[in-house]
């Protein structure tokens, strides 16, 4: 739908919809209504579209996988091949990977070997973060379960505290009824 752009668009939706309704127009296939909307909006030719989108598309949070049947997609109908295509997807993927990729001193102007190179660090990333979460979290449950034993601790030397003054006047209560009598 990037072709329907522009002011006319509303205007066009508008008659379409209400020859649709008034059975003036049908479509057989939801392709005819594809190529009518080209052919109505499309000043630019499919290649153009699909080189702008792939400019546009980023890997931002999305694993390596997800990002690669995007690319793919978009890349297919772009007209790009081996080394421009490749240069793309160093683009558009996450930085951190790239560089990592860049350092293992490997060029490849094969886009499917990018792809599994990709692949595997996105997922090594990926599994030593969740690693290091884990690590974090059992740490974190350590200190916590620390400071509730020195916290108990704390409490526990309180009662005594407590617990001794009681006794040491309760003592004296004693004494003092004894000397009484």
């Amino acid at each position: 739908m990037s072709y329907v752009q522009g002011d006319s668009v509303d205007v066009w939706k508008e008659n379409i919809l209400e020859d649709l309704e008034a059975e003036l127009l049908e479509y057989k296939i939801v392709k005819e209504f594809l190529v009518e909307i080209k052919k109505k909006f499309g000043g630019e030719d499919e290649e153009t579209v699909k080189v702008v989108e792939l400019k546009r598309l980023e890997q931002g949070g999305k694993t390596m996988e997800k990002f690669i049947q995007e690319f793919r997609r978009v890349a297919r109908e772009s007209g790009y091949k081996r080394r421009p295509l490749v240069e793309e997807f160093k683009r558009d993927m996450n930085r951190m990977i790239c560089q990592r990729l860049i350092k293992l001193e490997w060029q490849s102007s094969s886009i499917e070997q990018w792809y599994d190179k990709a692949i595997a660090l996105d997922r090594n990333w990926r599994e030593s973060r969740r690693e290091e979460e884990r690590r974090e979290r059992y740490a974190r449950r350590e200190r916590e379960s620390e400071e509730k034993k020195e916290e108990d601790k704390g409490k526990w030397y309180d009662k005594c505290k407590k617990s001794s003054r009681r006794m040491g006047d309760m003592g004296q209560g004693r004494k003092s009824s004894k000397v009484r009598s």
